[in-house]
C-alpha cells in the first residue's frame, strides 16, 4: 500500500450534539448531498495580510437541518437559542449562533466549503467559511466536527 493520495483515507466530520440523526459526513458527501453555493472572499490574516479566495460548498444550515435539530422549526424563540461549535484537525474552534445562519434572521451564507480556488478539499477536509467576517479566524479548516446544542439560560 503506497502512500498516495488514491490511498489515503477520505477525512471525515462527525456532526452530533442535540440532533435527532448524527452523522460523519465527507466532502464527497458534502458535494453530492447538497446544493453547492459559490462564496468570494477576501479577510485579513494576522500573519500574512490580505487573503483572496473563492469557497464552494454547502450552506451550513442546510446541512445542519438535515440532521434535525432538536428544535422546534417553527418556534423562532426556540431556534434563537442554539449554538453550533466547529472544531478543526488542529485544534482551532469556533462558535457561531443559529440565528447567524437561520433565514429568518442573520441569513449568513455560511459553508462548509469542498473546494478553495477550485482545488478540491478532499485530501484535508472540509472547511468553515464565513464569509462575512473581515478576519479569518473563524474560518475552521480540516473540520473534525459540528456541535449543534442549546444554550440554557443564564442562573
Amino acid at each position: 500500500m503506497g502512500g498516495g493520495r488514491a490511498d489515503a483515507p477520505l477525512r471525515s466530520f462527525a456532526l452530533t450534539g442535540e440532533v435527532r440523526r448524527p452523522v460523519a459526513l465527507t466532502v464527497r458527501d458534502l458535494r453530492g448531498g447538497w446544493p453547492q453555493h459559490r462564496a468570494a472572499v477576501t479577510f485579513d490574516c494576522a500573519t500574512g495580510g490580505p487573503r483572496n479566495h473563492t469557497f464552494e460548498g454547502p450552506l451550513l444550515r442546510e446541512v445542519v437541518s438535515a440532521s434535525g435539530p432538536a428544535f422546534d422549526p417553527r418556534g423562532r424563540k426556540d431556534r434563537s437559542r442554539f449554538l453550533l461549535a466547529v472544531t478543526g484537525r488542529d485544534g482551532h474552534h469556533t462558535v457561531l449562533s443559529w440565528a447567524e445562519i437561520d433565514a429568518d434572521f442573520g441569513d449568513a451564507p455560511v459553508l462548509l466549503a469542498t473546494r478553495m480556488d477550485g482545488r478540491s478539499l478532499e485530501p484535508e477536509g472540509s472547511q468553515l467559511v464565513v464569509p462575512s467576517d473581515r478576519c479569518g479566524a473563524r474560518y475552521v479548516s480540516a473540520i473534525t466536527r459540528v456541535w449543534v446544542g442549546g444554550c440554557a439560560s443564564p442562573p
